[in-house]
């Protein structure tokens, strides 16, 4: 009879999985060309090959240019900043996302709004948007979470008819398309990080692309060190910041980027397998998806976890479980952002903060943080078909052998309950039980 391994059962896989980042003779090439060539830092800027990389990213995403920076969250706040959102203004930020995401709004001096998400895709809600607009939203920031592409049908025809700014956070989603548009060019700009676990990597990274000359100039004189663009359509006085991306990263950037359609058809092909086993399971389910995403991009594959179809057991019980069984699986990969302790801030430091506060009010980011929602990695789905289907048994086998975890105590199991800590806070925060 087969037992789980988390109760001294052989694991369903012991192999290892497809490493990530991926690399092989050509990025060590572009590399050791950048390094004898001398150019590797990003001043003068653009460095020759942050600009080449700059230009290709940007028409690959139907963007007229493209600004290379050094790392995501930073490219999300001079975003906000090109664009004109001013100090103390509100921005709509969905709850359900990384911590990074709001930090920008706040060190672009604005005050982020939580707004919930969507249950069947986790993307902000366009209806929760319009009811959490004030005469101070000034902006937009939905992020294309995990897997799925926010509704920009609705939110640019809110953005449009309220007179705001649309800034794309796509650090999960490069190359994904919407209606045959390229994510990030669907607003008034867009934000990709290149950190290392996201589809393209240059260890760090990110670029803002637009289609704005003007939104341009504002980018490159806030990463120059306050540096005008030579070309510039819009006079820009500011102090900047040493943000520049180094030819070092955007040798390897180049080469990220020519793996990107190969990598996208592996990943899809291996999520349809998913998308076809997990429902097959008791208590799992999938996102939808959309069918106006015309290209999928999956930085991570997301599913849903009942317990009613695992005896009751909590989320953690069954990560700790499968995690047994070979396959790394995550629930808390993201907490509603009102919770976290990063945004129980002192509005003497956050001026803005004390016009809106943290008492949001999201329960589907609720519960995908800290009940339903499960993560896997993408470097999953860059295997061979067998893998996918052993993920497949070891997450059946779990849920066939539920029964056995009842009343079961692992220190596996409470390094998954980190949910319960966050309940704990929101309890002792609010009285909610």
């Amino acid at each position: 009879m087969e037992k789980l391994a988390l109760q001294g059962g052989a694991p369903v896989r012991t192999d290892p999985w497809p490493r990530w980042p991926t690399f092989d003779r050509r990025e060590e090439e572009a590399l050791l060309t950048a390094l004898r060539e001398g150019d590797w830092g990003g001043f003068p800027m653009p460095s020759p090959r942050a600009r080449r990389f700059a230009e290709a990213f940007a028409r690959r995403h139907d963007c007229a240019f493209g600004q290379c920076v050094a790392n995501g969250t930073v490219s999300l706040e001079i975003a906000l900043q090109a664009m004109g959102v001013e100090p103390g203004a509100e921005v709509i930020v969905p709850a359900y996302t990384f911590e990074g995401t709001a930090a920008a709004v706040l060190f672009a001096a604005c005050a982020p709004v939580f707004v919930d998400v969507e249950p069947d895709t986790y993307c902000l809600d366009p209806s929760a948007v319009e009811a959490a607009l004030t005469d101070r939203t000034q902006a937009l920031l939905p992020v294309h979470l995990a897997m799925r592409v926010a509704d920009m049908d609705r939110l640019a025809e809110i953005a449009r008819r309220r007179g705001l700014l649309l800034l794309e956070d796509c650090a999960h989603a490069h190359g994904a398309r919407w209606r045959g548009r390229a994510v990030g060019s669907l607003g008034h700009a867009g934000s990709f990080s290149f950190q290392t676990s996201k589809l393209m990597t240059a260890g760090e990274g990110g670029i803002v692309i637009t289609n704005d000359p003007g939104i341009m100039d504002g980018l490159y004189a806030l990463t120059n060190c306050g540096r005008p663009r030579p070309d510039r359509v819009r006079e820009w006085t500011v102090i900047g910041h040493n943000y520049r991306m180094t030819d070092l990263q955007a040798a390897l950037l180049e080469i990220q980027l020519s793996r990107l359609d190969e990598q996208h058809a592996r990943r899809e092909a291996h999520a349809a397998i998913l998308d076809a086993g997990l429902p097959e399971i008791p208590g799992l389910s999938i996102l939808r998806r959309d069918e106006r995403i015309t290209t999928l991009a999956i930085y991570q594959y997301v599913f849903k976890y009942d317990p009613a179809g695992f005896e009751g057991l909590p989320r953690e019980v069954f990560l700790a479980a499968v995690n047994a069984e070979g396959v790394p699986a995550e629930g808390q990969f993201y907490e509603p952002l009102y919770n976290s302790p990063l945004f129980h801030m002192d509005a003497r430091r956050y001026p803005a903060w004390a016009r809106t506060g943290c008492d949001a009010d999201c329960p589907v980011a609720w519960r995908a943080g800290y009940e339903e929602a499960v993560w896997l990695p993408h470097p999953l789905l860059l295997g061979e078909p067998r893998d996918v289907e052993q993920l497949l048994e070891a997450i059946a086998k779990v849920q066939r052998r539920a029964a056995d975890l009842i009343g079961f105590d692992h220190p596996a199991i409470q390094a998954h309950a980190v949910s319960r800590a966050g309940r704990a806070r929101q309890a002792a925060a609010t009285g909610q039980p």
